[in-house]
């Protein structure tokens, strides 16, 4: 039936409000047909008959109170994603290449599943700017960034929005300043500091705290950065720390406190057009899920799986 619907003439308006519908709480009030007719341009006549397979369908039921309007008394879920044609979502996030971040990627997985049986998987790659651009071309669905690197995106796209947010120590449990020397405190003139430019939270604590020092600046991949470190190559850079703790690494290093946390919070991102998308993400993902399974890959309770 959802195919017949789908394949229909009205199929395109039918489908698009029915996205409407998902946005829509229950008990509040619908656009009137002339407020969906303005909303979407669509003759008057096909949006009637789009709300009319809906109600058909079993999608909605709506109850009128005469001149006050229509509201919205049931929703099934379920149909309203199959006519919106809403059949997997896609995400990503950074490499796991760390154990919490490896936490981050199993409790996301686990807080997916969902009982609309709409498949859910997630593609891992380095740099928020990249996972970002993914979303605005839409080859996926939320891009998992840092609450810092989504401040900056929303002003840089504009159309870009925050769906959910794991709070703080999700993404990182803090940035750190490492040196090679075991004595450096800080970073000054004529130190070369390791800086990766796919990175936008390296890249911005670096120039933040290099600002005014005469250092010269070695573009490297993240993963690169603490092996360089070791050897000498270069003298100081900024980092997650993750990785430091979980492999015992005897290294030098000074703790950042210069972003109210914003570097260590996870938030999923998303197309602020796509509220639909929102609304379905912020039902089906359980916060403490996410962060529960997190904490226990990170203690070694459970193994990591994503």
């Amino acid at each position: 039936m959802i195919n017949d619907i789908l394949l229909s003439k009205n199929g395109l308006a039918t489908k698009t409000i029915a996205k409407e519908f998902i946005k829509i709480n229950l008990g509040d009030k619908v656009p009137t047909v002339s407020e969906f007719c303005e909303l979407f341009s669509f003759p008057r006549g096909t949006v009637q008959k789009a709300i009319k397979t809906l109600q058909e369908c079993e999608a909605i039921r709506l109850e009128s109170k005469g001149h006050l309007g229509s509201y919205l008394i049931r929703k099934n879920m379920k149909i309203l994603l199959e006519v919106s044609d809403i059949d997997s979502i896609v995400g990503s996030m950074p490499l796991p290449y760390s154990k919490r971040y490896e936490g981050l990627a199993s409790g996301l997985i686990v807080a997916l599943e969902n009982a609309y049986n709409i498949p859910v998987s997630m593609a891992y790659m380095r740099g928020a700017e990249a996972r970002i651009s993914m979303v605005v071309c839409q080859r996926y669905d939320f891009a998992v960034v840092s609450a810092l690197a989504a401040d900056h995106f929303m002003r840089k796209y504009g159309e870009i929005d925050i769906i959910l947010s794991l709070g703080e120590y999700s993404y990182v449990s803090n940035h750190v300043i490492m040196f090679h020397d075991k004595n450096a405190k800080e970073i000054v003139d004529g130190m070369k500091v390791g800086i990766d430019q796919q990175s936008l939270d390296q890249k911005t604590m670096t120039m933040r705290i290099c600002k005014g020092i005469k250092v010269s600046y070695v573009q490297l991949e993240y993963t690169q950065i603490i092996a360089k470190i070791l050897n000498g190559e270069i003298d100081a850079a900024v980092m997650n720390v993750d990785e430091v703790k979980d492999k015992n690494i005897d290294i030098n290093y000074v703790t950042l406190d210069c972003y109210e946390k914003q570097d260590t919070e996870a938030v999923l991102v998303g197309l602020k057009r796509r509220k639909e998308l929102f609304v379905l993400l912020r039902e089906i993902i359980d916060v403490n899920t996410v962060i529960n399974i997190q904490n226990l890959v990170m203690d070694g309770k459970i193994t990591p799986s994503y």
